[in-house]
């Protein structure tokens, strides 16, 4: 901001980018006595697409009444939002399932042959971008447009000197995501939906539009049933040679193509049949390369969930697309996080971006963790591989949540341990419990603040970028060291590559990722200078394994005990401080 040069900031999360904007840079500008121009600038889907507004409502063709009301809620909200970014319309959730029908992604923008260019939010949002001094976006819209130039602020970039990367701890996860390829069940029911509501309007005498993108749907949900039970996170040659899945494969490549052909034959009509044509095109590709051979140099998987399937191929090693990508923009290059450091040094982050020769400050936290916050792992603990390791962390958590009345956070590496959780404390205490899933993740973080004595209980969303400061949070509890999976398709991989070229897979890939997100856990707890706590992590063998001293040595510098009446008097002497300050309660 003293430079004055043209910054881009990258941040984690959508949430981050609005502390930052709305927040920390308006505290900056007070404190320097500076004023910079800035510019929040969100991916596409983040704003209202009038076209598509216009389109849904014009049509009347809905999947729900819930959906149908939206859209006449969203109309009306139009002549009140100056710059249509959906996080301002707080009455819906950012889940509702009237978003993806009211917004554009890269694959149905029509760009400037669309007739609400000149109204359109998205580009009067890059407009302000362009002219900043400081323009603060996301991870996923800074990799999106860097790595696949789908985001359209490419244009920023060259205009910039410097890059700022906060949260950089996300970045190797984020890169490989956009350094590889994927295809969802997602995708391809968006193409039969937006295909179906683009020929009502275009081609309503052709009526194998409709049939096809039936069709389409229908094999989508085949697909999905041939995957088996859900949830499922695996390597795409154990399940390839299934009869099943090959069929139901096939089953799904007719109606595609029989749509793209439909598409190519109608794309003279309109550009948006072009565009879909296109975008027909590409999915086919991507769908038929991901259900085929695997790729050299790619880890190639699947996931399943309920409703849902996803396809990937994911590279071995992003050192040196991230290498080449850093060189392009050749700018001054700044990662910042809370959670960069192992036991000390940046080794493990560097090497994963293939970043060499940098320069490095280790900050202290401004914190004084040893009067603040104690670190409390119970005594009599089984291990944490025991089938019965759930029911004894909660029964060894009861005793600290009385403690703590409440004002908890019960963090968990599985969200099978989290449903087990769940069900054993629901009648076991008197607090309020808010279970991630039973509501969207801002509202559950806002009823916990309002309550101030609840109990939440998230797996790995809420191990990160999540504030809550004061009383109301005063104990995190962590089930198990945060270990990948073992039979993680990606942990396989690079396991399996790290020990072929003669290294320690577990010292340099696995435990330095592990420490990073227990770092991230554990940083829950003291959010200022006059917050308190105990961080309970109950897996024991931080005690009682070697590579137990790297975890607690990259964890803050707080007063440790096995004891839990130590647990209990530091609760007893920190309610009784805060009872006296506020006498009324």
């Amino acid at each position: 901001m003293l430079s004055g040069k043209k910054v881009i900031i990258s941040t984690g999360t959508k949430n981050l980018q609005d502390q930052l904007f709305h927040y920390d840079i308006p505290t900056l500008s007070k404190a320097l006595r500076i004023s910079v121009k800035v510019a929040l600038l969100k991916g596409r889907a983040n704003y209202l697409c009038l076209q598509r507004l216009n389109n849904a409502y014009g049509d009347g063709r809905f999947t729900s009444p819930q959906v149908a009301n939206d859209v006449l809620q969203l109309k009306s909200w139009l002549a009140h939002t100056r710059t249509g970014d959906i996080s301002e319309f707080s009455q819906l959730p950012e889940n509702a399932e009237v978003w993806p029908v009211v917004t554009s992604n890269a694959d149905n923008c029509l760009g400037q042959e669309c007739p609400y260019w000149s109204d359109c939010y998205l580009v009067k949002a890059r407009r302000k971008a362009q002219e900043a001094d400081v323009v603060i976006v996301n991870h996923h819209l800074f990799f999106a447009d860097m790595v696949l130039r789908e985001e359209g602020f490419a244009e920023l970039l060259p205009l910039a000197e410097a890059i700022i990367l906060d949260e950089a701890h996300q970045l190797p996860e984020v890169a490989s995501h956009f350094f590889g390829e994927s295809v969802s069940s997602r995708q391809l029911n968006e193409l039969a939906r937006d295909m179906q509501l683009l020929a009502s309007h275009q081609a309503k005498e052709i009526k194998e539009f409709d049939k096809f993108c039936q069709q389409l749907q229908l094999a989508v949900q085949n697909m999905r049933l041939a995957f088996g039970e859900p949830p499922r996170r695996k390597p795409w040659h154990e399940i390839a040679s299934k009869a099943s899945l090959q069929q139901a494969i096939t089953q799904l490549k007719e109606p595609l193509q029989d749509l793209l052909s439909l598409l190519n034959n109608q794309a003279e009509r309109s550009e948006e049949l072009a565009n879909g044509a296109k975008r027909c095109q590409e999915l086919l590709t991507k769908f038929s390369r991901l259900t085929g051979v695997t790729e050299a140099k790619q880890i190639h998987w699947y996931e399943v969930f309920s409703k849902a399937f996803s396809l990937h191929f994911t590279p071995m090693d992003i050192a040196q697309p991230f290498q080449q990508m850093m060189q392009a923009a050749n700018k001054a290059w700044v990662f910042t996080s809370a959670t960069l450091a192992v036991n000390g040094n940046f080794n493990h982050f560097a090497a994963q971006l293939g970043i060499k020769d940098a320069k490095t400050l280790l900050l202290e936290s401004p914190f004084n963790y040893k009067q603040q916050a104690v670190l409390y792992v119970p005594n009599k603990m089984v291990e944490a591989t025991q089938p019965n390791y759930t029911e004894e962390v909660i029964k060894a958590a009861i005793p600290v949540l009385q403690a703590s009345r409440g004002r908890a956070f019960m963090l968990f590496t599985s969200h099978l341990a989290l449903q087990t959780a769940a069900q054993l404390l629901q009648q076991r205490l008197d607090f309020p419990l808010l279970v991630q899933g039973q509501a969207p993740k801002l509202q559950l973080l806002t009823e916990f603040k309002r309550l101030k004595n609840a109990i939440l209980l998230g797996t790995s969303s809420f191990w990160e970028g999540v504030d809550v400061r004061g009383e109301a949070l005063s104990c995190v509890i962590i089930d198990k060291l945060p270990f990948m999976a073992p039979d993680d398709p990606i942990l396989q991989a690079r396991t399996a590559a790290i020990q072929a070229a003669g290294q320690n897979a577990f010292m340099e890939y696995q435990l330095p990722r592990a420490v990073l997100m227990l770092k991230q856990g554990a940083g829950r707890l003291i959010r200022d200078q006059t917050d308190h706590g105990v961080l309970m992590i109950c897996d024991v063998r931080l005690i009682q394994r070697s590579y137990g001293n790297i975890f607690l040595a990259s964890l803050p510098p707080m007063a440790r005990t096995r004891h839990l009446d130590k647990v209990v008097q530091f609760f007893k002497h920190l309610l009784q401080k805060q009872d006296a300050s506020c006498p009324e309660s």
